[in-house]
């Protein structure tokens, strides 16, 4: 599989900032449950992740 091309810092900064937003948004429309934190600390392992991968790549 070729490797993709690593993410520009503004990607990185939109992306964080769309799952901030998102995550706000889902904890102010409804009643906070644990099903929720859950969504909430799964997604951002697969966002975060993904972009620390992303900034150590770039180091080497």
């Amino acid at each position: 599989m070729p490797r993709r091309k690593p993410l520009s810092n503004s990607q990185i900064i939109c992306i964080a900032l769309l799952w901030i937003l998102l995550v706000v948004y889902a904890i102010g429309a409804g009643k906070p449950s644990g099903q929720l934190f859950f969504g909430i600390i799964a997604s951002g392992i697969i966002v975060f992740v993904t972009i620390y991968k992303d900034i150590r790549r770039r180091g080497k």
